[in-house]
């Protein structure tokens, strides 16, 4: 700044100065801003460190230095303000405007010419002003919250202007964040609705019990439908089918639709229990009614499952001594907790699930025909996904959703290459296999993309080790698969050009005459492209 310029940069030679005795001497080494009092109005001599004078400045030539200066500065400053989009504010101790720019006129709607010069309390009320906080105790202020003015929402950053060591004003910078406030008020909102609607379609799912239960597969709806007209009754239910292929989740079904819906859904894995744990687990114990048992004693399974339903998931890993008193239970409607000898009424409906075949371990004496019997009054079989492949393009887009909103993620764009490797795979694990395979390809995928490269190495296995064992059975799967591929092709080439057929022909190297005989084929009733229905 100029205040830093010395004084010796004005100075003339001592040939051509007057009288000394008319002269103000001052050291040479000073600069502008030590000079701080022009009140004698004298020319100035500059002297050194012995006290001779060395040059001089004529009082007129520092004035005029001086206001040449200041109308440099005083530009500067107009351009400095009007260069900041955010809204300036500059007042001077008697809390007058002495800056106000072109920001400060959009954000509070009041022109230069009308602010200028005037108190700053005509325009704001006081006590939301932090400017005058900050002219009055010299405090900072940086990034703050505030609201000025009704529906003007800023953050703001204010400072003390100090001269000396005095305060002689304060400027503000204050930066529009209505948009972001609007915003935020909107999202809450927003906010709001969808625990609405999530409150609404909680009440909608308590209502459509099987809504959990994803796929439109023959093989499974005709599984939904038994189970659906089993429920309202009391007849106990075995669930058998494939590890992972979802048995919990009809046995929750069912016990949502039933009579029992308002009282308790208790599980048991019969397999992960030890069978030395397994009575004291199933129906409780008494106070001291073996080394370690809690003083209080323990209510069961079968007690905490009162009035509702107990599901005994893995039945066929049940130990063979508690077959036996399970059995008994269920013929006399009544059990003993280990240790007690006091009948505790049973009012509970069983549902079993396993994924072994129970009449094999039957002729191999590890199950119990009478307890199988009493357990299988009502058997439903769940299809494996790979009997259901045409439902596999319909979850995948539910887990990706899903995986894709717990990781904050945007849902990503399949390779058609990735679904159909989806339907040719045999999926060992059924559903639980796949939700584990889309969530891993959430966490992997970058750039909004999930390719072939990011499966694992078990979808690039030759399958033909399962052919030789079921060559019928292959070869009916191997037309459904071919079937339910071309189905997701030609789906995702519309949805690619937006619906237009000539150019999804060309993007499936077919002609149009051929897509058209393949939509006549696979999509008799037309078939959904970006909200629309195409034929």
């Amino acid at each position: 700044m100029f205040s830093n310029v010395p004084i010796s940069s004005l100075a003339l030679p001592c040939d051509k100065m007057p009288d000394i005795h008319h002269l103000q001497a001052v050291p040479e080494h000073l600069s502008l801003s030590d000079l701080d009092d022009f009140s004698s109005k004298k020319d100035l001599v500059l002297v050194n460190r012995e006290g001779r004078p060395v040059s001089w400045i004529p009082f007129e030539r520092l004035t005029t230095f001086l206001f040449h200066r200041l109308i440099e500065v005083s530009a500067q400053y107009e351009a400095l303000l009007e260069s900041v989009d955010d809204a300036v504010t500059v007042v001077d101790k008697k809390e007058n405007i002495t800056g106000w720019n072109s920001g400060a006129e959009r954000l509070y709607h009041y022109v230069e010419k009308d602010a200028d010069d005037q108190p700053i309390t005509h325009f704001f009320k006081k006590d939301a002003l932090i400017l005058m906080s900050v002219l009055h105790d010299g405090k900072k202020v940086n990034r703050k919250y505030n609201q000025p003015a009704p529906n003007v929402h800023v953050l703001i950053n204010c400072h003390p202007i100090i001269l000396g060591k005095q305060i002689i004003g304060a400027i503000s910078v204050e930066r529009n964040i209505n948009d972001i406030v609007k915003l935020n008020e909107s999202l809450s909102s927003t906010s709001a609705y969808i625990q609405h609607l999530e409150s609404r379609l909680n009440n909608d799912q308590k209502n459509m019990p099987f809504h959990k239960i994803k796929g439109r597969s023959p093989a499974l709806h005709t599984s939904i439908k038994l189970a659906k007209k089993v429920a309202s009754t009391e007849a106990s239910v075995l669930l058998t089918g494939e590890s992972g292929v979802g048995k919990e989740l009809f046995a929750q079904a069912i016990h949502q639709s039933s009579n029992r819906s308002a009282h308790p859904f208790v599980a048991i894995n019969c397999g992960a229990i030890p069978a030395n744990l397994f009575e004291s687990e199933l129906f409780g114990y008494t106070s001291g009614a073996f080394t370690g048992a809690a003083k209080e004693g323990k209510t069961g399974k079968m007690d905490a499952a009162k009035g509702g339903t107990l599901f005994l998931d893995e039945i066929g890993e049940m130990p063979m001594e508690l077959q036996v008193k399970l059995l008994r239970v269920l013929q006399d409607n009544k059990f003993y907790r280990v240790g007690g000898n006091r009948p505790i009424p049973m009012n509970t409906r069983i549902i079993a699930a396993t994924n072994r075949d129970l009449e094999q371990m039957i002729a191999q004496g590890q199950f119990r025909a009478d307890l199988y019997y009493r357990l299988n009054v009502v058997s439903i079989r769940i299809p494996s996904l790979r009997e259901r492949i045409e439902d596999i393009p319909e979850l995948v887009q539910i887990y990706m959703k899903r995986f894709a909103l717990k990781y904050k993620k945007r849902v990503p764009v399949l390779d058609p290459e990735v679904m159909v490797r989806f339907i040719q795979y045999p999926w060992p694990g059924n559903i639980r296999e796949l939700s584990n395979t889309l969530e891993r390809l959430i966490i992997l995928s970058e750039k909004n993309r999930i390719t072939k490269h990011l499966l694992p190495e078990a979808f690039y296995k030759d399958e033909k080790v399962n052919q030789k064992n079921e060559p019928a059975l292959v070869q009916a799967r191997s037309q459904k698969i071919t079937e339910v591929s071309d189905k997701v092709k030609i789906r995702d080439a519309l949805q690619r050009t937006y619906g237009n057929k000539a150019a999804a022909a060309r993007l499936l190297g077919i002609s149009r005459a051929t897509l058209y005989n393949y939509l006549k084929k696979y999509f008799p009733n037309g078939i959904q492209i970006l909200g629309k229905n195409t034929r």
